[in-house]
């Protein structure tokens, strides 16, 4: 139990972000802001395509602020290239892509694979090394 006066909430004390975080989120943001303007200025075919880049931003956005609210503190990066699940499902998405795509892109989902699986190996490498 916490005193009234401690100011503690029972919440979890997370650090303050850094200003790295807030620059990509203001810069994503910022993003979808100018492509979406230039999804509605442009013509057609460089609407559309500024509506593509609008939504990349708008993806990217939710998926940093998920990084940075489920790794708090430094090193993010770090974090995530050592995180065996997430790994192992990139894997496993970069495979079904590989053998569902068509063969004039084949090279490219075998080049995610092959990328994916060092991913996998380095990370349950890392976190065996960690371990002893």
């Amino acid at each position: 139990m916490t005193s009234a006066g401690s100011g503690h909430t029972g919440g979890v004390d997370r650090p303050p972000w850094s200003d790295r975080r807030r620059r990509t989120l203001l810069g994503l943001a910022l993003g979808i802001v100018a492509f979406g303007l230039g999804a509605i200025a442009l013509p057609d075919q460089y609407g559309l395509t500024s509506l593509f880049l609008a939504a990349l931003c708008a993806f990217l956005v939710v998926c940093a602020a998920v990084a940075f609210v489920a790794i708090p503190g430094p090193d993010t990066f770090r974090t995530l290239l050592r995180t065996v699940p997430l790994a192992g499902a990139v894997l496993v998405v970069a495979v079904l892509l590989l053998l569902s795509t068509s063969a004039d892109l084949r090279w490219l989902w075998s080049l995610a694979a092959v990328a994916a699986a060092a991913w996998t190996a380095f990370a349950v490498w890392d976190t065996r090394r960690a371990g002893d």
